[in-house]
């Protein structure tokens, strides 16, 4: 078959409209889970600090009828500090950008600034699971808060060959040791740990392939998992560990993925305090162009490390 001669078709118009759909499709990641799951605290200072303290161990307890007092020593607080840092994302449109129709966006600035804006959540939720230490900064470098990896010294597991925790206080990095898989006995000694030392955990967040090594335990302390045969469904995730020391919510972390850590949170025992909330402020006009900055001052307080607990070296 052929066409007839002199037929016009769709190959030989000029005037035919673009058939562009009027929405942009993004399904990059935005969830922060350590970030949304930790409570909002003020700083008021770039080196923010805290207190700590702790209770004398039991010991026996009995004195002599009317015998004089002895006075029990007593120990100062500790007090705990972590420094300030400053993130931002700059945007620049042009006047001709902010003026011609754009699809999937009604305007170019404020769709830049919604974009920038997860971007930035983001990029602070990637520094509260680092290991970046804490540093004071200079004028020619930047303050540094340190990472919950830096913070966490009392309760936790590393793998073998050099792996250790940090020494507390934002101050040091953990030792890489050799990799390993995560076991329920090792999730059940961490769990104890932080028991022991008086933290009551609600929170486990993992990378998204140690979710599902989670979702292969089988031990009686795990969810069960079910077969629905009404909906056909079977259950094979694993949501919520029930433990001998309380229940801990599962939540796989996007921004940890590759990262070989998990984090046990209490999360009433840490904060993100902000100096200087979220804000957008105009940049200097210098031609035809607008020019806005996003900007966020905050840091991680650690309210008592030994609340929490970490496993390290983990692969899966």
């Amino acid at each position: 078959m052929a066409q007839p001669t002199n037929l016009y078709d769709t190959y030989d118009t000029t005037g035919i409209r673009e058939d562009l759909v009027d929405v942009i499709y993004n399904i990059s990641p935005e969830d922060t889970p350590i970030l949304s799951a930790l409570p909002r605290a003020v700083a008021k200072q770039t080196k923010h600090e805290w207190q700590t303290d702790t209770l004398a161990a039991p010991a026996a307890n009995a004195v002599i009828e009317g015998d004089d007092a002895t006075i029990d020593a007593l120990v100062a607080t500790a007090r705990e500090s972590n420094f300030t840092q400053i993130m931002d994302k700059a945007i620049a449109v042009s006047g001709t950008q902010s003026s011609v129709d754009a699809a999937g966006r009604a305007d170019e600035m404020a769709y830049q600034i919604a974009k920038k804006s997860k971007e930035l959540k983001k990029d602070m939720e990637l520094a509260l699971s680092s290991a970046t230490l804490a540093a004071v900064g200079t004028a020619s470098g930047a303050r540094t808060f340190g990472g919950l990896q830096t913070w966490i010294e009392s309760n936790g597991s590393a793998g073998a060959s050099g792996g250790a925790l940090s020494t507390g206080n934002g101050t040091d990095a953990p030792n890489a040791g050799t990799n390993r898989a995560l076991t329920e006995a090792i999730l059940k000694t961490t769990i104890e740990e932080v028991y022991t030392n008086g933290g009551d955990l609600d929170v486990l967040v993992v990378p998204p392939k140690v979710k599902q090594t989670i979702s292969g335990f089988i031990g009686s302390t795990s969810t069960p998992r079910f077969s629905n045969s009404g909906d056909r469904t079977f259950d094979a995730a694993i949501d919520v560990y029930a433990s001998d020391f309380g229940s801990l919510q599962i939540v796989p972390n996007r921004t940890m993925a590759g990262l070989e850590t998990c984090f046990l949170l209490q999360t009433d025992m840490a904060a993100a305090a902000y100096l200087r909330d979220f804000q957008v402020n105009d940049l200097a006009k210098t031609g035809d162009s607008e020019k806005k900055q996003l900007l966020v001052e905050f840091t991680l307080e650690v309210r008592n490390e030994k609340a929490h607990g970490i496993l390290l070296d983990i692969t899966e």
